[in-house]
């Protein structure tokens, strides 16, 4: 089952090579290929699901490949990475709808590179074996240094996607330090072998801080968050998607898989210093969000301070934290995309701007845009009702329990994400329209199934949550247990 899901993008890569890059037929034939290879991935993704037994902790549908010496793939699933995955395979299709009708040039490429980060997104989740989490962890930069350079917005791209590239390769190379470091201790890189074992407290403190520079670049935590910005706002609108809604939650998916499960007496010992830089990070990314002028830079920092969150959430030590921070983590996957959007494909495509100061008074001829803006927005806060407001109150009741001044410090975030995101909205929405634009119309059929698609699972999840928590009760538990 999990063969199939890795494989079926890279058949559908297989199928765009031998299509011409010529003609308006051929370009919505690719398009459409694309698209019907991603939605298969993920109803099979769901499928998987529906099969899977949430009452054990042990992996399942676990798969081997080891016909070769040089080679051995080991994958399975989990009641964690499950979720993840499903996370993957929806927002696949969504990116590649978000820019369906503005990519021209080069779309064979584009199509073929969207496919395959998500067969590396989903190995990485997948992964087994820690040295292929860390191939597969890095993977995904040469593809994202290539759709910023041939497909992002301006001519700074370049030091985007340079700074991206060089910030977070350069820090993930202790984590393979930390790798190698483990398999000359125990032998092995798998990942049952490796919980088997019991690593010194001295050693598990080396280890921990190794892999977490490498998690605190691509979460990002303060102060490896300069690249995130820039990587947002000179990228493509499917690439900035991709970024925010999954390529965050590689670092999300380690902490749990890798600091908490694996070195537990180092993630108690350094809790108070991640919850301090956590907390840092929430303050200070929220302040840097007010005074942005840049809609999708302004969405980009607004991303960092909800995953400061999340990291609280992770390291609260308690059932609630941990599991909020998932489901806080599921929930940016869903609204950030939704605002990245709006401001960077709707209005970006009617206006070609994205300063704030020349954009006013989209709801005189955009209503249904802005009413659809206004209900991610105040998601995006984390009002009642929504899987943000779930997933931010459950990792801070979390954190309550282990720390209740770091928890009021981390609860500012809420205010300060109330103050961003409504004073972008009504800056954006109302006031006498800006004479820099000309009329706009409103949102198109795409644009409007696009949006609806991210919307019902936040307010779904957000009405409904035991769908998701109910599952992850088992996993986390043991967790606990561990650490």
């Amino acid at each position: 089952m999990i063969t199939l899901l890795l494989l079926i993008p890279i058949l559908g890569s297989l199928l765009l090579l031998p299509i011409p890059s010529n003609g308006l037929t051929t370009h919505t034939q690719m398009k459409k290929i694309a698209l019907i290879t991603s939605l298969i991935n993920f109803f099979l993704s769901l499928y998987l699901w529906s099969q899977f037994d949430f009452n054990t902790t042990q992996y399942q549908f676990v798969s081997e490949f080891n016909q070769l010496n040089f080679c051995h793939l080991n994958f399975g699933i989990d009641g964690v990475s499950i979720y993840f995955v499903l996370l993957t395979t929806f927002v696949t299709p969504i990116a590649l709808l978000s820019n369906y009708s503005n990519i021209n040039k080069n779309l064979k490429l584009f199509l073929i590179s969207f496919l395959l980060l998500e067969t590396l997104q989903i190995c990485a989740f997948v992964s087994l074996d820690l040295l292929l989490f860390y191939i597969f962890f890095e993977s995904v930069l040469p593809i994202l240094f290539i759709i910023i350079i041939l497909f992002g917005h301006g001519t700074d791209r370049f030091r985007s996607a340079f700074l991206f590239f060089l910030y977070t390769l350069a820090g993930s190379l202790p984590m393979l330090l930390c790798i190698l470091l483990i398999y000359s201790y125990i032998g092995s890189t798998d990942f049952q072998l490796i919980s088997l074992y019991e690593i010194s407290l001295e050693y598990q403190k080396i280890l921990w801080l190794g892999f977490f520079i490498a998690l605190a670049v691509k979460t990002p935590l303060y102060p490896f968050i300069i690249w995130l910005p820039k990587a947002h706002s000179d990228s493509p609108l499917a690439g900035s998607i991709i970024l925010a809604a999954t390529i965050l939650k590689l670092a999300t998916y380690g902490y749990i898989r890798v600091l908490i499960n694996f070195l537990p007496d180092a993630s108690n010992y350094f809790s108070p210093l991640i919850q301090t830089i956590a907390v840092i990070t929430i303050i200070y990314a929220s302040l840097s969000t007010i005074i942005q002028q840049d809609t999708k830079r302004l969405i980009a920092y607004s991303s960092v301070a909800h995953m400061g969150v999340v990291v609280l959430g992770l390291f609260s030590n308690t059932i609630q934290g941990i599991e909020g921070a998932i489901l806080l983590a599921l929930a940016h996957g869903f609204v950030s995309p939704a605002l990245f959007t709006c401001v960077g494909g709707i209005i970006y495509d009617r206006t070609g701007k994205r300063i704030i100061n020349y954009i006013r008074g989209l709801v005189t001829y955009m209503p249904v845009f802005t009413i659809l803006f206004f209900i991610f927005i105040i998601c995006n806060t984390g009002i009642p009702l929504s899987l943000n407001f779930l997933g931010e109150q459950l990792s801070l009741i979390g954190i309550w329990q282990e720390n209740p001044i770091i928890a009021t410090l981390g609860a500012t975030g809420i205010v300060l994400s109330a103050c961003y995101s409504l004073f972008l909205f009504n800056r954006l929405s109302y006031g006498s329209y800006s004479p820099h634009l000309p009329i706009l119309k409103d949102i198109n059929r795409r644009e409007y199934y696009l949006l609806l698609s991210l919307l019902i699972p936040t307010i779904v999840f957000g009405i409904l949550p035991n769908v998701l928590l109910n599952p992850l009760h088992t996993s986390i538990s043991a967790l606990l247990y561990t650490f």
